[in-house]
């Protein structure tokens, strides 16, 4: 049995001294909690809301190396990024996956200077990308990767091969060149199974989702934001890990700085239902320049389009959505790249939007600010380490730093290394092909079942089928069953309905949610977890909001989803 939130706030009640204090439950703050409890010390994690619900939920579900990386002159972050994008490849099969990248070119020659600009701190707008300097930064990276390579070297192809692989690609592209790098299914899950892996392997240590921090006696007062209970406790040194929020922050936990360390860039994607779309892009992602010379991304994701991205400066944190004018940015680039497909604000089942946390910058063209990562160290009453900048790929790499200069700054030795520590389902993982198989024969279910639950839970999976065999859909058209909502209840710190439909669960992001699936999820959940009739809908009547302000779902767009779907509802309550 995982341990469950109840558990973490009696440890605390117990022993409230901990060596460090990490705030910030994003995917950064995730990694250095794990770094440092699996070095012994005793750790507490705390988010003020869900693991990974801030910018961690808004990647663009790429792990990548960083291509254009290369014109600013940071070979170093590129090196690191293919270091680790291996790493996730081996440690997490089951959520992280090679995907050949193309990249169409309508010149030869143009873009040659790029690099040189950025090398010497070029802030401008980049020259469009001709064959010959996209096929040599591919060349480097290959050369990076020579040692170990897991994914094939990049090609180059002509016009005609370009057009025969990708027939509706614009007729402008006078070559492609292909070369592979990954995504990540289910990015909010990864974070999630890093704190299961850490309370199962350092349960000294301490993560809570939905609490907050703020300074007092003796050293910080923790507020559960689910109860509202204060507790007191103590921290040798903080690691800020608010992203976003890090200068704010700062200051709240009562440290100095001469000037903000970071300037947010907001960037917004959309997911489509467009098969033609999904079709014409033969199973790659294309990489591509939109009119404005940002580069946009356009891959499969979970049988739709994602698509994206836009990179607008902000002057403050804050929740964001992706606004109409947004959509139609990311539209108008696929119709630049597609002009024979049909594409409109009708095909968008889901949008997404986050503000990237990137180090302070002057540059005119949002694309040159760098999306490295360092370290700063504030000084104060229980100093602070700040994680400055730092992406998806990286987050283990920028921990395990973070994590040194917290170890020697404590006097304490690093036990152990990371790099090649399973994740979650990861461990002891024989493939997908031969996961699902077994599981199939294991428990005696359907070959979809099977591999559905292997490509989400990967070898966790077993876990899961041992507690509940039962695949009585949540509702019509839902992937879920009723008796894996009360597991992953159970297991995986669900605190509230949205917890499951936006970070648990694909059900939103994938455009199957409807108004029945929330009822009866909420039913489900209202029953693992005591809730009252007026929880049920405060939680039913909240998620609902929350897809209607920030995600392009209406509640009008979820009942008619409903109504699609022709078979009788599954009762979400028993009888009263």
């Amino acid at each position: 049995m995982s341990r469950t939130r109840a558990d973490e706030i009696e440890s605390l009640r117990r022993d409230s001294d901990f060596d460090v204090l990490v705030v910030g439950g994003g995917i950064n703050g995730i990694g250095v909690f794990r770094e440092l409890a699996l070095q012994g010390l005793r750790v507490l994690l705390v988010e003020r809301e869900d693991f990974c619900s801030g910018c961690s939920a808004a990647p663009s579900r790429m792990i990548h190396g960083g291509l254009r990386y290369l014109e600013n002159g940071e070979v170093g972050l590129v090196r690191e990024s293919l270091a680790e994008r291996d790493n996730l490849l081996r440690n997490a099969p089951h959520l992280v996956h090679p995907l050949p990248t193309t990249v169409p070119v309508a010149s030869r020659f143009s873009g040659l200077s790029n690099a040189v600009a950025g090398i010497f701190g070029g802030k401008g707008k980049p020259a469009p990308r001709g064959i010959v300097p996209v096929r040599l930064g591919l060349m480097l990276y290959d050369l990076i990767t020579r040692r170990n390579r897991l994914l094939p070297r990049h090609r180059a192809h002509s016009a005609v091969e370009t057009r025969r692989l990708w027939p509706e690609l614009t007729p402008e592209a006078r070559w492609s060149a292909t070369y592979h790098d990954a995504w990540i299914s289910h990015p909010e899950r990864l974070g999630i199974e890093l704190i299961l892996d850490t309370a199962r392997d350092a349960p000294q240590s301490v993560a809570l989702n939905y609490a907050s921090v703020a300074p007092g006696a003796p050293g910080f007062i923790l507020t559960d934001g689910e109860s509202g209970a204060s507790l007191p406790f103590t921290a040798r040194l903080v690691v800020n890990a608010t992203g976003a929020w890090l200068d704010r922050t700062i200051a709240e936990l009562g440290g100095r700085q001469d000037g903000p360390l970071v300037s947010g860039t907001k960037g917004s994607h959309l997911i489509l239902d467009n098969p033609a779309l999904f079709s014409a892009l033969n199973g790659h992602m294309i990489y591509f320049e939109n009119a404005d010379g940002r580069v946009c991304i356009t891959f499969p994701y979970l049988g739709r389009v994602l698509a994206g991205s836009t990179d607008i400066r902000v002057d403050r944190p804050g929740r964001t959505r992706c606004d109409e004018a947004e959509a139609e940015y990311i539209l108008a680039s696929l119709r630049l790249i597609f002009p024979g497909i049909a594409l409109g604000p009708g095909q968008i089942v889901f949008s997404y939007s986050g503000i990237r946390p990137l180090p302070t910058s002057n540059h005119d063209f949002t694309g040159r600010i760098s999306r490295g990562h360092f370290i700063r160290r504030i000084a104060g009453k229980v100093p602070q380490i700040c994680m400055v900048g730092g992406k998806w790929t990286t987050f283990r790499a920028f921990a395990e730093q973070v994590a040194d200069e917290v170890l020697a700054e404590l006097r304490q030795p690093r036990r152990q290394p990371t790099q090649d520590l399973s994740i979650g389902g990861g461990r002891d993982h024989p493939g997908a092909e031969r996961l699902a198989r077994a599981l199939q024969e294991e428990f005696a279910i359907p070959a979809p079942r099977a591999q559905r639950l292997a490509a989400v839970y990967g070898t966790r999976a077993r876990d899961l089928l041992a507690h509940c065999r039962d695949d009585d859909p949540l509702a019509p058209n839902c992937p879920l069953s009723r008796a894996e909502v009360v597991w992953i209840a159970a297991q995986e710190r669900l605190e509230h309905l949205s917890d499951l439909v936006l970070r648990r669960s694909d059900l939103a992001i994938t455009g199957v949610l409807d108004a029945r699936m929330i009822d009866a999820a909420a039913g489900v959940l209202a029953e693992a977890k005591g809730w009252d009739a007026p929880r049920r809908a405060a939680e039913v009547a909240a998620i609902i909001d929350e897809l209607a302000r920030f995600h392009g779902v209406s509640h009008a767009t979820l009942t008619e989803r409903s109504e699609r779907n022709l078979t009788p509802c599954v009762s979400a309550q028993r009888p009263a």
